[in-house]
């Protein structure tokens, strides 16, 4: 290799190890459809299952990705507000705090969508409006279990993280 090979040659590794986190691998994944399972309250791992969402619209690109979340039971405290807690007893955690919200809302800014248990909603008197965040009635979904049976028969993978 002559001088300015080698010099371009460092630089680009110099560049690449500079830029460190930023440095996405791009596979082809080619486009897909998933749905993701939540019915726990655990914040931790609803904490994780929402960076594994991320993780996922990162490798796949949001747009060859038609991502789904489908929130029943306990999950239905991902959206849940802090301040909600005490008006709806049936829920140990509310988990809708700051920065789980903004990690929702950048979610729904790449194309994710959030389906929410209607039978959950009823059987545990959440009021849609005042209790749960940014959640509207095209959100709803009559019951959680058969949309997630729906969404597989339509050709979503199926993901419980």
């Amino acid at each position: 290799m002559n001088k300015l090979t080698r010099f371009l040659t460092a630089m680009l590794v110099a560049t690449g190890l500079m830029a460190g986190s930023v440095t996405t691998v791009v596979a082809d994944y080619g486009k897909q459809k998933v749905v993701y399972h939540i019915n726990y309250d655990n914040p931790k791992k609803q904490a994780g299952a929402l960076r594994n969402i991320q993780n996922h619209i990162n490798a796949v690109g949001a747009e060859n990705l038609d991502l789904k979340v489908v929130l029943h039971g306990n999950g239905l405290a991902l959206l849940l507000e802090p301040d909600a807690l005490s008006r709806v007893p049936k829920f140990k955690n509310a988990n809708a705090t700051d920065d789980m919200t903004a990690k929702i809302a950048g979610l729904k800014d790449q194309g994710v969508a959030f389906s929410v248990c209607n039978n959950t909603i009823n059987g545990r008197k959440v009021n849609m409006d005042t209790d749960l965040y940014d959640v509207d009635k095209a959100d709803i979904v009559p019951s959680g279990v058969a949309e997630l049976a729906k969404l597989q028969a339509d050709g979503y993978t199926y993901i419980k993280p």
